[in-house]
């Protein structure tokens, strides 16, 4: 896995890796495929719509991808990924080179990927067998605290923002800023003039302040779709259950992720882990609010000894830019869900404890393709 790839799968930094130079690892043998799935499991996986809101295709410095990578995301069943890009406070500049990169990939490998920009391009995708790209920020440095980067960005594609990230932004206040207060002036125009253009402003990383005030603000549902529960463990990017009913109440749809914040350190998550939060999310925002965000790439997590030897280097960049989260101390993954058809399991789990295939099929992606309908009419 390249450098870009792994930084990807890393907390809350799905776009955090620069453009340089860098070697794949050899896959660890416990990054194989997943738990064996009931046929049930299997048939339902290849007829839902498969939407992961936070996640990441293969990525090299040069093109065409090896025929491998090609492979592992056809394999991986997967229609559409919200794909993050600008990393984490990456200028104008390199975030319109990436979204360049982005089309150059599509152009070089058209029969392998597509580029959503209108709520139909989801079904599309599937039908065609391609990956459909969502291109979405996390961070909103590249906007320049200037609202006619929203437009000048939606017409190059993005259709999913935030506007912080952990930290404070010209917009906003993020989840390592909790006094911090909320959307600035600028921001609440920011709100206005994303409903307007049809741009999906993402909560992921705003605090609570910042939170209230867009729920209350936004003339469109906002989306989560990237976190977990704080009823299950209290974590700043976990959300309460009054953000949860707030979300739901609004429209909105909330994706659990497979991260580390899914449990206190320093134990890894596990599949029981991801579920107790999925679960607990159904219960609060029901069944129509709540789809996943892995917040990892398609790409398994490479846990071997050079694969964590990078990990550690990436965290120890993040923590000295101050922009790591507490407990970002073990690999960003769930034990039992570091596999690129990590959806079906998650669908199969869902099966056996007697969730309905209808129920099932709202969660691993027709909850998000519906809000994002809802939202991209302009």
């Amino acid at each position: 896995m390249n450098r870009r790839e792994f930084s990807r799968s890393l907390a809350g930094a799905a776009a955090a890796a620069a453009l340089s130079p860098l070697t794949r690892a050899e896959p660890a043998p416990q990054a194989a495929p997943g738990p064996a799935v009931s046929a049930h499991a299997r048939a339902l996986y290849h007829s839902a719509l498969i939407l992961d809101c936070n996640s990441a295709p293969p990525w090299e410095e040069h093109l065409p991808l090896p025929q491998a990578d090609l492979d592992a995301v056809r394999g991986s069943g997967i229609d559409v990924i919200k794909f993050s890009l600008g990393g984490i406070n990456e200028d104008f500049a390199k975030t319109v080179a990436e979204i360049g990169e982005v089309q150059r990939l599509i152009e070089v490998h058209p029969a392998y990927f597509t580029q959503v920009r209108v709520a139909a391009d989801c079904a599309r995708a599937k039908a065609e067998g391609k990956l459909g790209i969502i291109l979405s920020f996390e961070s909103a440095d590249m906007l320049q605290a200037k609202l006619e980067s929203l437009e000048l960005f939606r017409s190059l594609g993005v259709r999913v923002m935030q506007l912080s990230y952990n930290r404070k932004s010209p917009f906003a206040a993020g989840v390592m800023e909790p006094d911090g207060g909320g959307l600035t002036p600028l921001g609440h125009d920011a709100v206005a003039e994303m409903n307007r253009l049809g741009i999906a402003i993402d909560l992921s990383h705003a605090n609570a302040a910042t939170t209230a005030n867009i729920l209350d603000l936004s003339a469109k549902p906002p989306v989560m779709t990237h976190a977990g529960c704080a009823a299950i463990h209290a974590h700043p990017r976990n959300k309460s259950d009054e953000q949860l009913r707030a979300l739901a109440d609004r429209g909105g749809v909330v994706g659990i992720f497979d991260l580390p914040y899914l449990t206190a350190s320093p134990r890894q998550p596990t599949l029981e882990d991801y579920l107790a939060h999925l679960e607990h999310a159904l219960k609060v925002a029901g069944e129509d609010h709540v789809g996943i965000g892995s917040d990892v790439g398609i790409q398994p997590l490479d846990v071997s000894e050079k694969g964590m030897a990078e990990l550690n280097k990436e965290l120890e960049r993040r923590r000295s830019a101050g922009l790591s989260a507490p407990e970002e101390d073990r690999p960003p993954y769930v034990i039992g869900l570091n596999t690129p058809r990590r959806i079906e399991v998650i669908a199969d789990a869902l099966l056996k404890r007697g969730y309905p295939p209808g129920v099932i099929e709202k969660v691993v992606g027709a909850n998000f393709a519906r809000v994002f309908a809802d939202i991209w009419t302009a």
